[in-house]
């Protein structure tokens, strides 16, 4: 078999495309497959499919792209793994319809499966991660495909040059005369959440691919050029439809549950199990990053279960003692037998790898885990390729406090009319964040003035909630309560809506959370974030709980199987137990947090004092200085930790001066 992880771009133009065009955008993508490159060009010179390779199976050139399908009508790049791909090929062979095969590349199958059951039925069977690109030479059509949650990134849209994809949006800022302006809303929607989500990019008339959809657009309708991100739609030549809608998975589940917990830890431990198995398989070092936690753990236990050598795994610690958990990563590797390195970071490594991170996101991208992701992928890159990642975890099993705390909350105190909750605030709430943060420093908490923070803010936003869905939204983001940070006008309507799909309204508030993060924060945030620090240094990342089986048995779970009296992920935290002691894991969450609050206040402050300066927030003319000053004072003061309200300006400010 040979699996390629990789990098994939083309154009359809109006007038024939140079060679060095179609090369440059795919050359953009090196970094993503620095083992092997391709063009093809139609034969009138309008089409162009460019392709960059990373070999992770099958090292040979048996399966070199763009590749023809054998009876020549269809032309694809694609990047990512299909792991299904021998099953497919058998249910073809057995059909009937298989040709005569010329290596054994799931391309080729993916090829020869769209041929006999068409794209859409096709991208529905595949279990894997995936962007794909395919030509119709008949039709004159290109179809476009990502894959169920988002794990392989694809960007597509007008230039001036043409209707243009790729990986990432590097591929099309090379492109001759590109000068697509800044979006606003996706300004403003960045600054609040950290990410921009699809179908949104920074640039207008640039999109990202709705995870879990496909789209097909004629030679005509590329001509057409759009400013807003096309819906759900068929016309004009232009059709995107979905193949994959996690909420009616949940939904699904939901209507047929487990009978037991029993069953379904079980039918959990099972699946997750098959799903590692599948993706240990690769002809070049496979290992797993392992912070201690439950997730990343979980995974390693099991990958150290499958293997017939020990698993080599990777942490990131931090000298600050605070943020560094390397302890109990390395307490459960040793457990595990695995092969275990780890490396320690500080403040100066934050700033070497700061200057990178335009580079590396392509578009503002302000989850300050970004820093730690990248450099843990870098040591793991000099001793494998792959690296299994416990990404997904929180989303499918009910990880994150917010899973359990709002709904608890608002289903307490949402009754309170509207002027009570706000009168209730504005009297008591800073005095209850007060004695929050003085109990959380007596129990020994850590970060307890941030606790506090919190605390107020979430006494403010349920104070001017109307329902459960504006209640999250506010949470979500970090310049809700404020004056606006953008200056510029924008449409507010384009920015996707954090709500509970109308399809979940009838389950607890804990499940549609749960099936929000995983549709929303997931690909938007982790997926991006581990992609983007992984494929920068050229290493796959394989992410276990995406498997269509493990989420399908994550559905079937209610919500009062998913948590207990410790918190979400009930199943995932028995399921570990069985293969490590539970006091390496029984702790908080911490997540894969870094010290860049403090840093800020200290090694950081004068790069963010540059480009918070008024001055500089006025180059652009989309920012608005005042609001943000004041919370960069406040945080420099002490008063107040600002960090996740500052971190995704100053990601767009270093972003927009680098590009």
């Amino acid at each position: 078999m040979r699996s390629i992880m990789c990098g994939i771009a083309g154009l359809i133009a109006p007038r024939p495309i140079f060679a060095e065009t179609g090369w440059a955008m795919a050359d953009a993508l090196a970094h993503r497959g620095p083992d092997d490159r391709g063009l093809w060009t139609s034969d009138d010179g309008h089409v162009a499919l460019g392709h960059r390779r990373l070999a992770i199976l099958d090292l040979s050139s048996a399966g070199h792209q763009p590749m023809t399908s054998f009876d020549e009508r269809y032309v694809t790049v694609y990047n990512g793994e299909i792991y299904n791909f021998r099953s497919l090929r058998r249910d073809l062979e057995t059909a009937g319809a298989a040709p005569a095969w010329r290596g054994h590349s799931d391309t080729e199958v993916l090829l020869a499966a769209i041929a006999h059951w068409g794209f859409a039925d096709t991208l529905a069977r595949l279990e894997g991660m995936f962007a794909i690109a395919l030509w119709d030479k008949a039709e004159r059509r290109l179809s476009l495909a990502r894959d169920r949650f988002g794990e392989k990134p694809l960007y597509y849209g007008w230039t001036a040059a043409g209707f243009a994809f790729g990986s990432e949006l590097k591929a099309l800022t090379v492109l001759p005369g590109f000068d697509n302006p800044i979006d606003p809303a996706a300004l403003r929607v960045m600054l609040g959440r950290g990410y921009i989500p699809a179908p949104l990019s920074i640039y207008r008339g640039i999109f990202k691919l709705e995870p879990g959809t496909w789209m097909s657009i004629t030679t005509d309708a590329a001509q057409s050029h759009r400013r807003s991100a096309p819906t759900l739609e068929s016309s004009d030549g232009l059709t995107i439809q979905r193949y994959y809608d996690h909420a009616d998975v949940v939904a699904a589940g939901a209507a047929q549950p487990f009978s037991s917990y029993d069953a379904a830890k079980q039918a959990v431990g099972d699946s997750l199990a098959g799903a590692i198995e599948k993706q240990l398989v690769a002809d070049v070092g496979v290992g797993a990053f392992l912070s201690g936690g439950i997730d990343s753990s979980l995974i390693t236990a099991l990958a150290a279960r499958a293997s017939d050598t020990p698993v080599k795994t990777f942490t990131l610690g931090f000298r600050e003692a605070d943020f560094d958990e390397a302890g109990y990563a390395r307490r459960v590797a040793a457990h595990l037998g695995t092969d275990h390195y780890e490396h320690y970071v500080g403040a100066e490594d934050a700033l070497a790898v700061i200057p990178s991170l335009a580079q590396i996101y392509d578009e503002p991208f302000a989850d300050s885990s970004q820093i730690p992701t990248h450099l843990v992928s870098h040591i793991a890159r000099a001793h494998v390729t792959v690296a299994l990642s416990g990404d997904a975890g929180d989303e499918l099993f009910g990880g994150y406090n917010r899973h359990r705390y709002f709904p608890s909350l608002w289903r307490k105190f949402a009754p309170l009319p509207l002027p009570v909750r706000q009168a209730g605030n504005a009297i008591g709430g800073p005095a209850l964040a007060g004695l929050w943060v003085a109990a959380a420093r007596v129990r020994g908490a850590r970060r307890p003035r941030q606790l506090g923070e919190r605390l107020r803010t979430a006494l403010a936003i349920f104070a001017r909630s109307r329902d459960f869905d504006g209640m999250v939204g506010l949470f979500l983001d970090h310049w809700s309560l404020g004056e606006d940070p953008v200056a510029a006008d924008y449409d507010r309507s384009s920015i996707p809506p954090l709500a509970i799909d109308p399809a979940l309204r009838h389950l607890p508030l804990e499940t549609g959370m749960m099936a929000l993060d995983a549709s929303s924060y997931l690909p938007g945030d982790i997926l991006c974030k581990v992609d983007r620090a992984a494929m920068a240094v050229s290493l796959e990342t394989r992410v276990p709980f995406l498997d269509p089986h493990v989420a399908a048995a994550a559905a079937r779970m209610p919500a009062a199987m998913q948590f207990d009296r410790r918190g979400g992920k009930r199943v995932l935290r028995d399921l570990l137990g069985e293969h490590v002691p539970r006091d390496l894991f029984e702790r908080p969450k911490a997540g894969f947090a870094i010290p860049v609050g403090e840093w800020l206040r200290g090694p950081l402050r004068y790069w963010a004092e540059d480009l918070l300066s008024v001055a500089a927030l006025g180059e652009c003319g989309l920012l608005n200085p005042a609001p943000i000053r004041q919370r960069w004072q406040r945080h420099l003061s002490g008063h107040s930790d600002a960090t996740e309200a500052l971190w995704p300006v100053l990601m767009f400010q270093a972003w927009n001066r680098a590009r």
